[in-house]
């Protein structure tokens, strides 16, 4: 290697002090494992570090020029790397170019821009959700985004509860927050989703009546717009059958469809007659002024049939068939969608090792559907095809449903229809590399219009 690039990096390494080390670790988050970073304690690992991840190197030095000047060592770029602040902001000004993603740049950007009583409320704001002792007087704002990722309070999709933060400690830091997303929408509409919305791709030269009838949506204007129950079973008669990991699908689902504006509900451990006779009761409920009625189903399963605690099996389609337009015609016209995420079978899930950017271990659920009536207005997403395995995180709950709520959370906002958001989350789940199988979900569906899940404002 090149003794003048050596040179360079021992220059730049003797210049940097302990708190520009923590932010240069923080910014390369996305190129470097959590794990490696933390074992850093001096810039010349961190730096050797980025060479083994190919990141720098002789006549590869953009990353560290961007690093330098995201931390503004101004001093450094010109002096040792001979550029300058305005030959950097032209060439992150180019698309692509940038390697530090946005969601680090705007929680850096943030920490820097925090006064020392700033930093003191938002500890004093966290301190039901972070433990005390990641909340002591010397931990750097850096270090509490750092906990509240590892906590999955914030992330890069989600920065909800970040928002209500600062609106209170700081309202200007939140309408950065807010342009931050509001641009991240526009280049997600611009470069990735581009469905057509009122139009089939083979229509678009048709009639406009023709169109028209393609781009139908179901109406969803009320408050709420319906029900949304979750029937979760966790614990089971037989303990090795209980569902670690269940209780986060559901506060997931209940926090993005309360979201969404629905009455959520949601009832544990049921056995195989009272979750029919739950169904049932919702079923004959009045939903003449609801838009929508929306279900989850999280248990072990045969095929077609899912199990109470009680190992009761209960028929999917006698649910489902609850809410036809002759069963439930307060719902006739109107969208029913089902999500069923059902493990497999009796005795103790076998677990599967998964790649060390997973959370822990996974372990296996389900068989599917294989049909639904023929009836109209009604979707099932399932977590897999026909006798393929599910998969679900003890720690962090099943693979399908948490990609669901993240992709709902991301979509809905861009008036992104149901299917399509499906769709996404059988592309994202498809891709997940698990040590000995893969996942593909199912999407069943007899809608007649595009189902569309209204934002609130």
């Amino acid at each position: 290697m090149s003794a003048d690039f050596l040179k360079l990096l021992f220059e730049v390494s003797e210049a940097l002090v302990t708190e520009e080390l923590a932010a240069l670790k923080f910014l390369s988050l996305e190129h470097v494992p959590r794990r490696k970073l933390e074992a850093i304690q001096e810039p010349k690992a961190f730096f050797e570090v980025l060479q083994e991840k190919d990141m720098i190197g002789v006549g590869n030095l953009s990353f560290l020029k961007e690093l330098l000047y995201r931390i503004s060592r101004i001093d450094l770029l010109t002096a040792r790397l001979g550029s300058s602040r305005e030959e950097m902001e032209r060439e992150l000004r180019v698309p692509g170019r940038a390697q530090v993603s946005a969601y680090r740049q705007l929680l850096y950007g943030i920490a820097e821009d925090l006064s020392p009583e700033d930093v003191a409320s938002v500890k004093f704001l966290l301190q039901k959700l972070l433990p005390k002792n990641k909340l002591q007087e010397n931990a750097s704002m850096l270090q509490i985004f750092l906990e509240m990722e590892i906590k999955e309070i914030i992330k890069e999709d989600n920065l909800r509860i970040l928002k209500d933060l600062f609106q209170r400690v700081r309202p200007d830091l939140k309408k950065k927050i807010d342009a931050y997303e509001e641009k991240k929408k526009e280049n997600y509409s611009r470069e990735e989703v581009r469905y057509p919305v009122s139009v089939h791709p083979e229509e678009q030269g048709a009639e406009k009546g023709a169109a028209k009838q393609y781009g139908t949506i179901y109406k969803m204007k009320n408050n709420p717009h319906g029900y949304c129950l979750i029937l979760n079973n966790y614990i089971f008669k037989n303990p090795c059958q209980n569902r670690e990991g269940t209780l986060q699908d559901g506060e997931a689902v209940k926090r993005v469809f309360t979201w969404l504006q629905f009455e959520t509900v949601e009832y544990m451990n049921l056995e195989g007659k009272t979750m029919y006779d739950t169904v049932k009761e919702y079923s004959k409920k009045d939903h003449k002024n609801m838009d929508c009625f929306v279900c989850f189903i999280f248990s072990h399963g045969e095929k077609d049939k899912i199990k109470g605690v009680d190992d009761e099996c209960v028929n999917i389609e006698a649910l489902v068939s609850c809410f036809t337009g002759t069963n439930c015609p307060s719902l006739a016209g109107k969208p029913k969608v089902f999500f069923i995420q059902a493990c497999q079978g009796s005795g103790y899930h076998p677990s599967v090792t998964v790649e060390p950017d997973s959370s822990g271990h996974l372990e296996v659920d389900a068989s599917p559907l294989t049909s639904i009536p023929d009836k109209a207005d009604i979707l099932i997403g399932m977590s897999t095809v026909e006798d393929c395995l599910s998969f679900r995180s003890p720690k962090t709950g099943s693979v399908y449903i948490q990609s669901l709520c993240k992709k709902m959370e991301l979509l809905c906002p861009l008036r992104v229809d149901l299917t399509t958001i499906l769709t996404e989350v059988n592309n994202e789940v498809a891709r997940r590399e698990l040590e000995g199988s893969k996942q593909m979900p199912k999407i069943t569906s007899t809608l007649l219009k595009q189902l569309i899940f209204e934002v609130p404002q």
